[in-house]
């Protein structure tokens, strides 16, 4: 293990990757705290032009723009991960059993998994988004993570029907392990890197989920984030009335989460596959 840390952080594009992450997360962590103001609260006039006083100017409402890009950012991030580490669990689980199992467990679990690939997550997401009364940003998360799941399963899948064949699980078996511990304890541990690798994917769609369904008018209720932010700016024609500072600042902080999260699980790539590493 510590030999995949080094050879990660000799990797250039992960470490980039890695510090741009480190950036967006610690602005939406720490920037909060330093600046407890209501992203809601009207501070100036409509579309007020970036200033001393307003770093990245005001809103449509004359909202502070800077104050709702670190809150708004911290509640996508938070979707994000929510949704990144439900459909991780779902996918994971699921693709192990059914890869371990084999037979007619096997064909139900895939049967079931090909039939939600068939069908456009984003159709399913839109539906769920107008079915649920309460769109909090928990509840976003959890809405992307369970549709969100079928591509981990069938990937793991492969995975756990290529480890179970290898002598150590014939040994194992031969200690009595049950199939759950056998699945836990013998297969899983050697997929860590493939799984890790998955959920920043899901990580990054769920992020990018959140906003495009922001953008649809389906976003969280009563909180800011970068999708609804932009919802917010081509609902008042921020961009056919110059008013910049209204979109492209979350445009920005997508575009870096995503691009770092990405970075982080090309480099990963190269450094878990031997086929692909590089000396």
């Amino acid at each position: 293990m510590k030999d995949i840390f080094i050879l990660l952080f000799r990797s250039k594009r992960f470490i980039v990757g890695f510090v741009l992450f480190l950036a967006v997360l610690s602005f939406a962590i720490i920037g909060p705290m330093l600046n407890p103001k209501n992203p809601f609260q009207m501070v100036g006039g409509l579309f007020t032009p970036p200033s001393d006083k307003f770093i990245l100017g005001t809103d449509n409402l004359g909202r502070d723009v800077f104050t709702q890009l670190m809150y708004g950012t911290r509640t996508s991030l938070l979707i994000g991960c929510t949704a990144g580490v439900i459909a991780t669990s779902i996918g994971v689980t699921i693709g192990s059993i059914a890869g371990y199992k084999g037979g007619i467990v096997e064909e139900i679990l895939m049967g079931i998994t090909n039939v939600f690939i068939t069908i456009p997550s984003i159709v399913v997401l839109i539906l769920l988004s107008i079915a649920i009364k309460t769109r909090s940003a928990a509840v976003m998360g959890l809405v992307i993570g369970v549709t969100s799941w079928p591509w981990t399963a069938r990937a793991v899948r492969a995975q756990t029907a290529s480890l179970k064949t290898r002598e150590h699980i014939d040994i194992a078996r031969i200690t009595g392990f049950s199939s759950i511990e056998m699945i836990v304890l013998e297969i899983l541990p050697y997929m860590f890197s493939y799984i890790f690798m998955a959920f920043i994917l899901q990580f990054s769609g769920g992020i990018l989920n959140e906003a495009t369904l922001s953008m649809l008018g389906l976003g969280p209720y009563q909180t800011v984030s970068l999708g609804v932010m932009l919802h917010w700016s081509l609902l008042w024609e921020a961009v056919r009335t110059g008013a910049w500072w209204a979109f492209i600042p979350p445009v920005i902080c997508l575009s870096m989460t995503t691009f770092s999260l990405m970075s982080m699980n090309s480099s990963m790539d190269e450094v878990f596959n031997p086929r692909l590493r590089r000396s």
